[in-house]
């Protein structure tokens, strides 16, 4: 099925269209441009929606503000992931015959070329990223985006057969999708997002589903190291399973050994890359590199692994070097909004930084954050919803002796710059907040930016 052949399905019918954010902008202009009668519902009041006059002289119908969810509904829902199926008003609408589906899940069923998807709690971004590298340097065309910010529903029209589409693809994305990738990647699992997901459980039958609808000729790739991956090839009919592991050697996949990786197919192996080729720090890209390589090891030679990997300085948000002051070098670590997160940047370092973490909280332990923070902060500086709550997870920790010193600070500048503050020559400065930004910034992205904003402003 094309695009256009699945618009032409939706004419004559009424639709409604969830969240008027990043990934459905696209495709509510295209609904409209094609004459089929939308109805776009969003939180936001109208003053913070900069196309509510652009989509009204389209003939789109807003509803805006608390009431957003209000029903009567059409008969296709299209909600933005960030909402669960479940909340009252859709279900009401779904079991009274409306179809309920996604920007994502209408992508799979138009996109004419190969899919690649990437989940996982951690280094997902950084793997559907280097996925696309390594391709784009075969010279492949390869289209980027899903969860990674890029919406490409709209764009499938651009797609050829032997394209390639690589995705990054979170919980919410996963959870109501009836369809998988070609190649399925998880990278890793802990506990994530339990504001949002009933447990750890639903969260984990949300990531299988980038698994579970695989056919006997698709790839999965596993994290032999994690052990809530590693028992999903239970999940998937695909036959070619492929692992990855920092600690053993693996049948078919890419696995480390005293700075070495090989790629091993069947039991047959190769040596591709050096660990200290990679330019991107900390033994957790590493692990990324692992997994795109598994990824695409059937097209990528390792002479273009090892060229990438000298080579690729890293995506945004990610551990990302802001600038040096003053012998002081400044980190932004944004996307860093979960323990295991912060925790893999923490280790990336030779050296005790001085850490600022804090933001709203994502109904998870702290605990294992604590002696990490111990053993690789030398001074901490918390903000944001979640600060005590990291605070306590620091001084009740059996390593804590009083060190590292701690700091609340209620303002976000604040905390930047008392982290400044306290810094000295030959310091590093990260911010990796183990949390997510909700309580302050609309996405990570803009935590990010405020955070480089202020670094780019110090003298």
């Amino acid at each position: 099925m094309t695009l256009s052949e699945y618009i032409d399905g939706l004419k004559g019918k009424k639709i409604d269209v969830i969240g008027i954010g990043v990934s459905n902008i696209p495709l509510i202009k295209k609904l409209a441009e094609s004459g089929c009668t939308v109805c776009a519902r969003d939180k936001s009041p109208r003053e913070k929606l900069y196309c509510a006059d652009e989509f009204e002289r389209a003939g789109v119908t807003l509803k805006l503000g608390e009431d957003y969810l209000k029903p009567p509904y059409g008969d296709v829902i299209f909600k933005t992931p960030g909402i669960r199926p479940d909340v009252p008003e859709i279900s009401a609408a779904v079991q009274g015959g409306a179809e309920l589906t996604s920007e994502m899940e209408a992508f799979f069923k138009v996109c004419p070329c190969t899919i690649i998807g990437v989940t996982g709690s951690d280094g997902k971004t950084t793997t559907t990223t280097l996925i696309s590298e390594l391709l784009k340097a075969t010279g492949r065309p390869v289209y980027t985006g899903g969860n990674i910010g890029t919406p490409l529903l709209c764009r499938a029209e651009e797609m050829g057969l032997f394209d390639i589409a690589v995705l990054e693809l979170s919980s919410f994305q996963l959870m109501t999708m009836d369809r998988s990738p070609h190649i399925s990647v998880v990278t890793n699992l802990s506990p994530n997002h339990l504001d949002v997901h009933r447990d750890y459980e639903e969260y984990i039958d949300a990531k299988k589903n980038i698994l579970s609808h695989q056919d006997t000729g698709d790839i999965a790739v596993l994290n032999l190291d994690c052990d809530d991956t590693k028992m999903l090839f239970t999940a998937t009919a695909a036959r070619d399973i492929r692992y990855f592991s920092m600690k053993r050697r693996v049948y078919t996949g890419v696995y480390c050994k005293d700075g070495e990786i090989f790629a091993v197919r069947r039991g047959a192996e190769e040596k591709v890359l050096d660990t200290a080729d990679i330019k991107l720090p900390g033994r957790h890209n590493i692990e990324n590199y692992m997994a795109a390589y598994c990824a695409v090891m059937d097209v990528v030679p390792p002479e273009t692994l090892q060229k990438v990997a000298r080579e690729f300085g890293g995506v945004a948000h990610r551990i990302e070097l802001v600038r040096e002051i003053k012998g002081v070098r400044y980190y932004n670590d944004s996307i860093a909004s979960s323990p295991s997160r912060t925790i893999a940047g923490l280790r990336s370092f030779d050296r005790k930084v001085i850490l600022i973490a804090g933001g709203k909280d994502k109904g998870i332990s702290y605990e294992p954050l604590g002696s990490e923070i111990c053993a690789h902060v030398k001074k901490l500086v918390l903000t944001g919803m979640t600060a005590e709550k990291i605070k306590s997870a620091v001084e009740g920790c059996r390593e804590y002796d009083g060190e590292p010193e701690i700091f609340v600070i209620d303002d976000f500048k604040d905390a930047v710059m008392k982290a400044a503050g306290l810094a000295e020559p030959g310091d590093i400065v990260l911010l990796s907040p183990a949390s997510t930004s909700f309580d302050r910034f609309k996405n990570f992205e803009e935590r990010g930016d405020t955070f480089k904003a202020i670094v780019n402003e110090m003298e």
